[in-house]
This record gives C-alpha cells, structure tokens and sequence, in this order.
C-alpha cells in the first residue's frame, strides 16, 4: 500500500480523489473510484443554478455501498443554499468546495461533522481555505482542465506545503493539475502533497459521464491542444468571478474568440441559446470538450479501477515504496 497521512486518515488504499466535475463524476465513476481504493468525489457543480439541480440521492444511489463525498463550485451555493443542506443529509465522506472564500459555509459544513476539502488556485486561497478549518486543502495547477489559475502546479504546491508546514501542519496538502499517472502522482508526493486530484484522466474513465466523441477528441490529441480563456464564460452569459478561466480543448468557437476576451464580454450572453442547443445535438465545433494538458498522456479509455491502481503502482515503485 501506497501510504500517506491521507490514506491512514480516511483508510485508503491509494492516496488519489477524483475531481467532482461537474456533469461528468456521478455516482458511478465516484463508487468506482472508491471501490479501488481511491476516495471518489460525486460533482454537485453548479448547485444547479445553470438549469436543472443534480439528483445528489441518485448519485448517491448508483455509488453501491462505497464511501464517497461532493464537490461545489462555491459562489453559486449562496443562490443555491439548500443544495448544501442536500448534500450534508447524505452524509459524504468529506465536502468539496471550490472558487471563492468557502467561509461563509463553513460553520453549516463542521456542524454536520463532514471534513470540509477547499481547492486553492492561489496562495491567499489556501490562507482562506486554513481559516475556514479545512481538513484537506487542494492546491489547482493551472494545466488543470475546466476552471482554474494562472499559477503552475510545480512552484504552488511545495510553497503551499511549506505555508501548512509553519500554520496549519495538521491541514492534509493534495495536488491537482495534470496528474494522470504514477509520476504525476510520484511528484506531487515529492512536493509535499499527501495525495491528488485527478481530473483529466479520470473524464476519460469508462465510468465517467463523459460523451464518447469528447472521449474520442481528447485520445487523438495532445497537450497542446487545449486552451485557457475567459471568453467563453463571457459568450455564454456565465458570471464567472474574474480571477478565473476555463481550460478546454480547442475547436472552432475557441479559435473565433479565445484570444478576443475584451470583445466577448462585449457580447455577453450572445451564445447563450447556441450554446444550449449545440449541448444537446453534441456539437462539438461549439461546444469543446472541458479537459486540462493531460489529455497527451490518455491513450484509452479504461475503468476507474485499473486507472486508480496502475497509477498508484507506478508511483510507490517509483518512489520505492512497496504496492
């Protein structure tokens, strides 16, 4: 066994969580993640403020027995409150929160007895998550996939496990941003991570939500097919805090608009409707797949399983480590 102070603290095999992306970790990929050892992370998203709310008790229900927790994107549980007190109900194994000060959801989050896991994208966020009384803090690169920094993986985490080291050395540090193996996950451990967030290559999991042409895109791809750009948050009308972009795969529309973001958010919410409608004929010259730099080291779609062990394998022999 791969061991870490996150695998003895919450019994693990592997120190590895899948990322709670939003439409794409349901109950499936989140109880298989879980299942092989992992900790699997269902994504609530939106809190849905966007359209339809996630069916957080059907999630729940696909996870088959297996311990799982939920992810959020912050600043929309202040338009969405009761998808909180939801999610605590089910009692998850731990409650992810990210992009923007998780403190007003603390209090709510301890009383329920759920360890609260913030993801960071900067230092001030990791200060804030160790104010909110984090158990875990999640330190975002910016190679991450969906919304994110500027700042890379490689210098944030070990300024982030020293920072923790000298205030808050009980605070679990996991790393997220272009993991998608053992080395990744050897790395992280390096820098000080006691575990990883893997995203990326977990959307390409068997289990994952995720369509099989985005899957099939990102397989005949490289890492330098992805772009990061406020534009199209702005186009689809998304308020989005300012400190954020979004990373997908380039395709028509991000090479109309990704490097025009002054002229996107002067048509603001322009391709609102197109963009729902090219959502659900599966367009995908509008609507890009949202995957980070690691789509170069996917060469398969395979199941959770095989993916969570082979990477946490690679890692502890790497670091030799008996697995």
């Amino acid at each position: 066994m791969l061991q870490t102070r996150l695998t003895r603290r919450y019994g693990l095999r592997y120190p590895i969580l899948n990322a709670p992306m939003a439409l794409i970790a349901g109950g499936a990929l989140a109880g298989a993640v879980s299942r092989a050892g992992g900790l699997g992370l269902i994504g609530g998203g939106y809190a849905g403020t966007l359209g339809a709310e996630p069916d957080l008790a059907a999630e729940f229900a696909r996870v088959e027995g297996a311990r799982v927790g939920i992810g959020f994107i912050t600043w929309t549980l202040h338009q969405a409150p009761h998808m909180l007190a939801s999610a605590l109900a089910l009692q998850p194994a731990c409650l992810f929160l990210s992009f923007t000060d998780p403190a007003p959801f603390a209090a709510q989050i301890a009383a329920a007895g759920v360890p609260l896991f913030c993801q960071a994208q900067t230092l001030r966020h990791v200060e804030e998550a160790v104010a909110a009384g984090a158990a875990a803090v999640i330190v975002q690169g910016t190679e991450a996939g969906g919304h994110g920094g500027a700042r890379g993986l490689m210098s944030l985490l070990p300024e982030a496990a020293d920072y923790l080291t000298a205030r808050a050395p009980e605070t679990l540090l996991l790393g997220a941003g272009g993991i998608a193996d053992g080395r990744g996950l050897a790395a992280a451990l390096m820098l000080g991570a006691d575990g990883v967030v893997v995203g990326t290559r977990l959307w390409a999991a068997a289990e994952a939500l995720t369509p099989q042409p985005m899957v099939d895109r990102a397989l005949a791809a490289s890492g330098d097919a992805t772009v990061r750009t406020r534009a199209l948050d702005a186009l689809r009308g998304v308020d989005w805090p300012s400190e954020f972009s979004f990373r997908v795969m380039r395709n028509s529309l991000t090479e109309a608009w990704a490097a025009r973001e002054a002229d996107a958010f002067a048509a603001r919410g322009s391709l609102r409707e197109a963009w729902q409608d090219a959502r659900m004929r599966g367009d995908l010259d509008v609507i890009p797949p949202v995957a980070g730099e690691a789509i170069g080291l996917i060469h398969a779609r395979e199941a959770a399983a095989v993916l969570v062990a082979r990477m946490g394998d690679e890692a502890a022999h790497l670091l030799g480590r008996t697995a």
